[in-house]
């Protein structure tokens, strides 16, 4: 599946702007940071752009199926190794093991920092993402009641493959202010 058939898969299942714009700043994400990993970021990017395809028809009805759902939209479209990263994305959901592999940590780490990004942008007085700083994005990570839904936990476990916050705060800041007029920021 090429990005052009993902986006019209997209809008078949996705009706939110707001959660069509969090997919395409996870996609940005997911290419850079896969770009400095050294891995596929095409595929990276493709997993980020899908990963919430069935969010909008789990969260009311059974918000387990999170993830798993997407797997009858998404089967021999995309990479194996894609799939999995959207399944364990939502993990926590099915009291399913954490998961370790890198591209399911990055878009953990990335399905969470995008909002905090846009709320960092939203308190600026421009409300753009060029006003927004690394420093600011670590300030607002400190504030607990900040973004309250950017689960912080996942996060930190960017850590744990190697890459300092700082540097994923970097990435995922320049990622998203180069889709800036896509995402209304």
């Amino acid at each position: 599946m090429n990005r052009g058939e993902a986006v019209l898969l997209i809008k078949e299942h996705v009706k939110g702007d707001f959660l069509f714009k969090h997919m395409l700043a996870t996609e940005a994400i997911m290419r850079e940071v896969a770009g400095f990993l050294g891995e596929d970021a095409e595929m990276w990017a493709m997993a980020g752009l899908v990963h919430d395809i069935d969010f909008e028809e789990t969260k009311d009805a059974d918000i387990s199926q999170h993830g798993v759902l997407a797997d009858k939209y998404l089967a021999g479209k995309i990479p194996d190794e894609a799939m999995r990263a959207i399944n364990n994305h939502s993990y926590f959901l099915r009291n399913a093991p954490e998961p370790t592999d890198k591209m399911s940590v990055v878009l953990l780490a990335a399905d969470a920092t995008t909002g905090l990004i846009v709320a960092a942008a939203l308190v600026k007085p421009e409300k753009k993402l060029s006003a927004v700083t690394v420093d600011s994005v670590k300030n607002a990570f400190k504030k607990k009641g900040f973004a309250a839904g950017s689960n912080r936990e996942n996060i930190k476990k960017i850590e744990g493959i190697g890459i300092p916050m700082d540097k994923f705060f970097a990435l995922s800041l320049a990622a998203m202010q180069r889709i800036a007029p896509d995402l209304g920021l």
